[in-house]
Formats: C-alpha cells, sequence, structure tokens
C-alpha cells in the first residue's frame, strides 16, 4: 500500500482521509500545535485507526513543504471566511445579535440599579450598628 492510498484528494486544498469527512489538517494541527501524540488523537476521532493517523503525519514529513504550504492557505481560507461572516453575518444571526443588543441596556440597568440597593443596604445597616453600639 502506498501512503497516498490512505487519502483522498478531493481538490488541491482539500486533502481527506480515505473513508472519512475528517481533513489532513485535522489531525496535523492537533500533532504539530497541540502537540498530542497520535494515541491522544486516536482518543480523539475514535473513528479513526492509529494506522491513519500515523500514515497522516508519516505523509506530512515525507512532503512537509508542500504540507506546510496546505495547512497555511488551509487556515487563511478559515480566517478569510470568519471575517466575511463577520461582515455579512447570515439573518439568524443578526436577530440573535439584535436581541442581544436589545437586552444590553435593560440588563445593565439592573445591574446597576441592583447594585445601588445592595450599596444602600450597607450603608443602613452600618448606621444600625453604629447606633445601636
Amino acid at each position: 500500500m502506498q501512503l497516498e492510498d490512505y487519502f483522498d484528494f478531493l481538490a488541491p486544498n482539500d486533502i481527506r482521509l480515505k473513508g472519512h469527512r475528517i481533513g489532513i489538517e485535522t489531525i496535523l494541527l492537533d500533532y504539530l500545535e497541540l502537540g498530542l501524540f497520535p494515541e491522544q488523537i486516536a482518543v480523539r476521532y475514535p473513528t479513526l485507526t492509529l494506522e491513519q493517523i500515523y500514515a497522516t503525519i508519516t505523509y506530512y514529513w515525507h512532503n512537509q513543504i508542500d504540507v506546510d504550504a496546505y495547512l497555511h492557505a488551509w487556515k487563511e481560507h478559515g480566517q478569510r471566511m470568519r471575517a466575511e461572516q463577520e461582515r455579512n453575518p447570515p439573518p439568524a444571526v443578526r436577530r440573535l445579535r439584535e436581541r442581544i443588543h436589545q437586552r444590553e441596556p435593560a440588563t445593565q440597568t439592573q445591574e446597576t440599579s441592583t447594585r445601588e440597593q445592595r450599596t444602600k443596604q450597607q450603608r443602613t445597616e452600618r448606621v444600625r450598628c453604629i447606633s445601636s453600639g
């Protein structure tokens, strides 16, 4: 079996483990950035075999320059997509943000009022203590 046989090369920016929706970036970021051992990665993704995880890591070390470029492009694409979503959020997200925004002033007013009441009660208690002492 060739190392490449473990993967589905769907597009230049989409390499997945054969028979899974899991991309090599998922395994490699756990390995490279989180410093997880293959056995720890296997626990996180129980549908993968240890052999598949080791194949992914081996593929990385055999093609490090290309895979580093792949990972860099993958991260940049993710950042662009998040920025685009932030600029143009879906309607459901816009509605949720509007609701949160509408509740914020009321919540802040309630918190301020509660804080003021607590301060008044504490002052009253102090006066009582001083008066009775």
